[in-house]
């Protein structure tokens, strides 16, 4: 039979309903609770509300994908990724620039492990036939994210964050890089498990890539508008 909408015992896809309406609700928080902020942390509740924003509408469309296919939305999931995640990323650098004088190497070192990261997965997930892509696109992808973290924990970023950050953009730098290091993880955990045989079917795996992005993004954006809104920062 013909699928006409979404099966409700089918988790994969109420998942997909639940985080497209919760990505819609934060955007719009995040858009309303911008004029409580002050400053440049005005900036940084708006691309917050972009990276959800971006994200609710690609949901819609993975949505429909899942429901009348039964196929994960590869492609949409990575173009997605490859607006939201570069976004993220540039919150480490706005919360810098609101407290500090900062080069712009450092936040094209970020953007650049970002991209690198996000085109070495997608290369890897489009060409699962060859093992060598599959597998040489995760360590490829895996080595940028460490980066990533190495930057924001013990390079550059960390270090001005930690001489010259202010209470509350020290609270949020420090949420913000636990959630790339730890709700980050997520998602080569999903990509190993699924591409090693140890999951059955897309529908795990998509289930992972969507708590995953449930988590992270949407708390990524409640840390800033945390700190955004915080006494300390309309001190």
């Amino acid at each position: 039979m013909e699928k006409t909408g979404l099966d409700p015992s089918d988790p994969v896809g109420v998942s997909f309903w639940i985080i497209s309406a919760a990505m819609l609700a934060a955007t719009y928080f995040f858009f309303v609770e911008r004029d409580r902020a002050v400053g440049k942390w005005k900036t940084s509740l708006t691309v917050a509300a972009m990276v959800t924003g971006i994200a609710a509408l690609h949901y819609f469309y993975m949505r429909g994908v899942w429901v009348e296919t039964g196929e994960s939305p590869t492609v949409f999931r990575y173009v997605d990724w490859l607006l939201t995640v570069p976004l993220q990323i540039v919150e480490f650098y706005l919360i810098l620039t609101a407290i500090a004088v900062v080069g712009a190497s450092l936040f094209w070192r970020l953007l650049i492990a970002s991209v690198v990261m996000l085109l070495a997965g997608f290369v890897g997930e489009t060409n699962i036939a060859n093992g060598g892509l599959l597998w040489g696109g995760f360590i490829v992808g895996t080595a940028a994210w460490v980066y990533i973290i190495y930057e924001i924990f013990a390079g550059e970023a960390s270090k001005i964050n930690a001489s010259q950050g202010t209470q509350a953009s020290k609270s949020a730098f420090n949420a913000l890089r636990w959630i790339v290091t730890v709700g980050w993880a997520i998602y080569p955990l999903g990509y190993i498990l699924g591409y090693a045989g140890m999951l059955e079917g897309d529908g795990t795996l998509n289930l992972i890539y969507n708590l995953a992005d449930f988590v992270n993004k949407i708390a990524f954006g409640v840390v800033i508008w945390a700190a955004a809104t915080s006494d300390e920062s309309r001190a």
